[in-house]
């Protein structure tokens, strides 16, 4: 059973659908008053309206990630409707899905130039510039947590070059904002959900257009509903010790380990860093997997030595 949130002030970005949404669900049904950002008041109102549902309270907020004049509109609101509290901010507001998609398997220069910002504006900028403004919300509380949404592209290669080394960026802001931050009793980290069952993914997915890889689909099976993201930042947000991982990647199957929580429909969280998903990974050495116990993980030393420059 995860804590309670209640009394807490949080803003989610993005949160219209996908894992926003699913975050927002779980900080309302934890007691949280949520923030839900999106560019569509449509969308934005029904996502609230069921966040809502789910217990808290939730104040949908139309808001392009990419304009900061929109963004500091935004904390000024909660800074006034607040009374200057912000207890939790997760940066997950992203614009670049369907672009990716659209151009899978494809290399950076046979893309478009502009690829890059529809991969990283919305989202790695809007990330910075919402850390900047929740920032200055909770350095003087004393107090606060910031998710950065990222994942294991990260790490390798993933979709394309912009999306990369847009999640690269991500988990290296998470560590250089959490140096800034952590004398003043704020927590940054990075988290890294699994693949995960998002609406616009799904219905991709079942277009059963050629580009898409067979073995896309076959993961998707057992990916993570898009709640599970927000259980991870539930128990973050009520860990007393949240400091001490602050400035960290924070993979969601993890979590789900050290906190003891399973998916919302009952299923065992995939264990993506196991040493059998890994391997079935990795072209050459996937006929390996299936005589890998399931219990066996990669060592992070050698996820560090293989994500190393030097």
């Amino acid at each position: 059973m995860l804590g309670s949130l209640k009394g807490q002030v949080c803003v989610v970005t993005g949160a219209s659908r996908g894992i926003g949404r699913g975050i927002a669900l779980q900080l309302c049904q934890a007691g949280a008053t949520v923030y839900i950002t999106g560019r569509k008041q449509d969308t934005l109102q029904a996502a609230a309206a069921e966040a809502q549902s789910r217990g808290g309270r939730c104040v949908p907020v139309v808001c392009d990630s990419s304009q900061e004049d929109e963004v500091r509109s935004l904390f000024e609101r909660v800074d006034r409707e607040q009374d200057g509290r912000l207890d939790i901010l997760v940066n997950n507001a992203y614009a670049g899905v369907q672009s990716i998609l659209s151009h899978m398997k494809k290399p950076f220069w046979e893309c478009p130039a502009s690829l890059w910002d529809d991969i990283n504006n919305v989202g790695l900028r809007g990330h910075y510039l919402c850390s900047v403004y929740g920032a200055r919300l909770m350095v003087p509380a004393g107090r606060g947590l910031i998710v950065v949404i990222s994942s294991l592209g990260g790490l390798q290669y993933l979709f394309s070059v912009p999306y990369g080394v847009g999640k690269a960026a991500c988990d290296r802001m998470a560590a250089d904002c959490a140096q800034e931050l952590r004398r003043h009793g704020v927590a940054y980290v990075s988290l890294w959900p699994g693949l995960v069952k998002t609406e616009l993914v799904t219905e991709h997915l079942n277009k059963e257009e050629d580009h898409i890889v067979p073995q896309m689909k076959e993961h998707f099976l057992i990916a993570e509903t898009t709640e599970l993201s927000g259980k991870c930042v539930v128990a973050l947000a009520t860990d007393p010790d949240i400091l001490q991982l602050s400035g960290r990647v924070l993979p969601s199957c993890d979590l789900a380990r050290k906190y003891g929580f399973k998916d919302v429909d009952g299923r065992p969280v995939t264990d993506y860093l196991s040493l059998q998903s890994v391997l079935s990974q990795a072209p050459r050495l996937a006929w390996l997997a299936p005589y890998m116990p399931s219990f066996l993980r990669m060592p992070k030393w050698i996820l560090t030595l293989y994500s190393s420059k030097f």
